[in-house]
């Protein structure tokens, strides 16, 4: 299934910023953490917190973990709208208690996506039409160990490898003209990164414990070959093209600043009863580049975000009713993305709610969130996202390593 998944790269994305950079990001955590508009800082015996590994040492069973997205989106200009929707594989996690101290995790997952189909056409012969498409994106294999230094303090590491293919294309032709000309641009994406994390927590009364969470990660180097072929081709109304004669152009391949991070979280709250949550994250975005060196109309500035959430369990014991058993999630989130183009910063603003549905009597259960937002302007030409995603998870527990007292 992992290989099958990965290997055919998914469209996750349909947005046209999804051109800059190396795509859209499109794992922004667990369908739980999500629901709760991104924070990491709460700890969980049940879930896998990827984004923070200092959480692995209190899972409490070993823990299979698979989860979906829809995306459903509606752009917008100041002159016209269109829709597109998206259906893509988030994440296959699995975690292990190694110790009643120390805690593993293994996971792969697409990290960024480029997918986008857009045309411009003149009926003006003067004026060239030319017609945009990217596929492709990256993919990361993720490792993690966490490790239970006392009962208030919990430190984390991560390694990621990150692979992938990008490939856009663009055809410029003039109307009632039967070849134009194509420009088809490839990029082979490998790297590593690194993320430390620290979580602290403390009891202050008999029910209300406050947690925080310290979250680092260095700047790292991703490695882009890069390919660029010209050709006269044939097209159709449906992104069909033959092509009729094509040749290699060189071009440099390149190297991109993936950019350091930090992220620090504070919350308050009572075990298996309610929490809530902020945190403000910091990325020096400022030195992240594109894969070609000419592609001009856009910059980068470091991104400032902020996230708030939290949630409320009725009765995790109940037995007289499942409605008391489900935990209600919700929140939301900020930032400015890093993207500067045409002089104007590209935001981005979520509203998040979710479900954690148990399953029978075990401590499996099934997650569902629901996210709304908007990304982007219609100033200066640009094209507004309006979107929402619906998000589902299986968490799936189970005892491991168990030793026998009877034979």
């Amino acid at each position: 299934m992992i290989f099958s998944f990965f290997s055919n790269a998914q469209n996750a994305s349909s947005s046209p910023y999804s051109f800059y950079g190396i795509g859209d990001l499109v794992f922004k955590g667990n369908v739980e953490i999500r629901s709760m508009g991104g924070i990491n800082m709460i700890n969980d015996s049940i879930h896998i917190n990827i984004n923070n590994s200092a959480s692995l040492p209190d899972i409490m069973f070993t823990t299979f973990t698979i989860g979906s997205n829809f995306n459903y989106t509606k752009f917008k200009t100041e002159s016209q709208s269109e829709t597109a929707n998206r259906t893509s594989i988030d994440y296959i996690a699995l975690a292990v208690p190694i110790s009643k101290k120390f805690g593993a995790a293994f996971a792969v997952m697409p990290f960024t996506s480029v997918g986008y189909k857009i045309q411009n056409i003149y009926t003006d012969v003067s004026i060239p039409s030319i017609r945009y498409t990217g596929t492709g994106g990256t993919n990361k294999v993720y490792g993690g160990v966490g490790y239970k230094i006392n009962n208030n303090f919990r430190i984390g590491a991560d390694m990621n490898f990150n692979f992938g293919n990008i490939t856009t294309n663009n055809i410029s032709f003039v109307s009632d003209i039967q070849y134009g000309t194509r420009e088809l641009n490839t990029s082979e994406i490998t790297g590593f990164n690194f993320n430390t994390s620290l979580m602290y927590n403390k009891l202050i009364n008999k029910k209300t414990t406050i947690f925080g969470s310290l979250i680092y990660s260095p700047e790292s180097t991703l490695s882009l070959s890069n390919e660029r072929k010209i050709a006269v081709v044939q097209f159709s109304e449906s992104f069909g093209e033959v092509v009729i004669n094509e040749e290699d152009v060189p071009v440099n391949d390149a190297k991109v600043k993936y950019p350091s991070k930090i992220a620090i979280g504070f919350g308050i709250g009572e075990v298996r009863k309610w929490s809530v949550g902020a945190e403000l994250s910091f990325i020096q975005a400022s030195n992240f580049g594109n894969r070609f060196d000419d592609i001009d109309d856009v910059s980068y500035e470091n991104v400032t975000k902020y996230n708030f959430g939290g949630y409320y369990m009725p009765d995790y014991s109940s037995f007289s009713s499942y409605f008391k058993r489900i935990t209600y999630r919700g929140g939301f989130n900020y930032q400015n993305t890093g993207l500067i183009i045409n002089n104007e910063s590209i935001n981005n603003f979520g509203i998040t709610f979710g479900l954690g549905l148990p399953l029978g009597g075990s401590f499996s259960n099934v997650n569902v969130g629901f996210e709304f937002g908007k990304r982007g302007t219609t100033n200066s030409g640009l094209i507004q996202e309006n979107y929402s995603n619906l998000s589902v998870s299986f968490s799936l527990n189970d005892k491991w390593f168990i030793k026998r007292k009877y034979d």
